[in-house]
């Protein structure tokens, strides 16, 4: 249509501190602040939507209040901060802890700096410490779902299936047991799920499938990605993307191999080794039942469908593209990736759209040839389980990277 463009989105990136070094999200890396993610997504990354979801935080409300009024950026009439290529939507993850399951998150996006800091005062005697990141909110997730909504937000829960922190992965059996799915804009997978994983879900059917970075370093922002059509990269155009309207809409899903995701298989906690059964109960190396029950069981447990019928659902859907970061290829160390960037761009441009030729002058005849395997689905892997990553398992002689 016309008018329309696909852009690059990640929608889920942490922020570690504020300009003045305040901590906010404590496990993540001190040089993801406000300014230098929106530099990484514009300069280095090529991507021009991005969620930062810690903006509830004073902190980070500081320095966006800064880079707007130094000009640095400016509010995107539709929504959102725009810095150079980049346009930043303002996000919040919350933590919810009901009844009957265990805590888990959700992700709130408000269109406006305003908009955002009326948020944080509804947060501010709901929250114990609304400076930090995730925090848990004395609320239940209707209670958050219906004050985002009143205010122009929109509502995402996080890594839906993963044991620590997602909705169906330890809260609950249906998104409905704790939302009104009316009311859920869409999805997030996580990193060790994939479309075809979830197609299986028919509760599932009426939400958009969104593929996030959860990045907590600034290398990791992208690692999942989402393609979008737009007319140009704003809080409404996603929206409208959300809800399939005017020829908006997902145009692909980009996500992490499942089996390099942390939490993809079954893990003991007793022995720290992958069980290796996803319906097993009990470990069979050392018999303890303290089970980190693993995305793909956790997955396979909550699915209503055969396997034809999760096909068909799966076909229906934008295209799933597994995607290999190149932090993850073995050889591919910092300076290397300094060296693909400095010769090809953006890493997107690396992954998805560099040729054959381009790569191999740039990277090397082996690491050129892993890229175009990972583009292609070709590659091996050992899965990730108990919160290590899955690794590449290299060609020759079987040899694990």
């Amino acid at each position: 249509m016309s008018g329309l463009r696909t852009v690059f989105a990640d929608l889920h990136v942490h922020i570690g501190s504020s300009g003045r070094g305040e901590a906010v999200k404590i496990s993540a890396s001190r040089n993801l602040t406000f300014r230098s993610i929106a530099h990484e997504a514009s300069e280095r990354k090529g991507i021009e939507l991005i969620g930062v979801i810690d903006c509830h935080s004073p902190a980070v409300q500081e320095d966006i209040f800064a880079c707007l009024d130094t000009g640095e950026m400016e509010e995107a009439e539709g929504g959102g901060i725009r810095y150079r290529n980049t346009v930043i939507l303002l996000g919040c993850e919350l933590e919810v802890l009901e009844p009957g399951g265990g805590p888990f998150h959700l992700l709130a996006y408000l269109p406006t700096f305003e908009a955002m800091r009326g948020w944080t005062e509804w947060l501010k005697p709901r929250m114990t410490n609304v400076r930090l990141s995730s925090q848990r909110v004395r609320a239940t997730a209707r209670e958050v779902q219906r004050e985002l909504m009143d205010r122009g937000g929109v509502l995402v829960p996080a890594h839906l299936f993963t044991p620590h922190r997602g909705l169906l992965g330890c809260s609950a059996d249906r998104i409905a047991d704790r939302l009104d799915p009316a009311g859920v804009a869409a999805i997030e997978l996580g990193l060790s799920a994939d479309t075809a994983m979830a197609a299986g879900l028919s509760q599932l059917d009426r939400f958009p499938f969104l593929t996030d970075s959860d990045a907590h370093s600034t290398g990791m922002i992208g690692r999942e990605c989402n393609e979008l059509t737009l007319a140009e990269p704003t809080f409404a155009e996603w929206v409208r993307a959300l809800r399939g309207e005017g020829g908006r809409g997902i145009a692909a899903n980009i996500g992490l191999h499942p089996q390099l995701g942390k939490y993809h298989t079954t893990f003991c906690a007793a022995c720290k080794q992958p069980v290796g059964n996803e319906a097993a109960d009990v470990c069979p190396r050392c018999g303890s039942t303290r089970l980190v029950r693993g995305v793909a069981g956790r997955v396979a447990a909550l699915a209503d469908r055969d396997a034809p019928e999760a096909e068909a659902a799966a076909a229906a859907r934008p295209p799933y593209r597994g995607q290999v970061p190149l932090s993850f290829f073995p050889g591919a160390g910092p300076k290397l990736r300094e060296k693909l960037l400095a010769a090809l761009g953006t890493e997107m441009y690396v992954l998805h759209r560099a040729s054959p030729a381009e790569l191999e002058q740039a990277a090397g005849e082996k690491l050129a040839g892993l890229i175009l395997a990972a583009r292609e689905g070709k590659l091996a892997f050992v899965p990730g389980s108990g919160g290590k990553y899955g690794a590449i398992v290299i060609a020759e002689g079987g040899r694990r990277a």
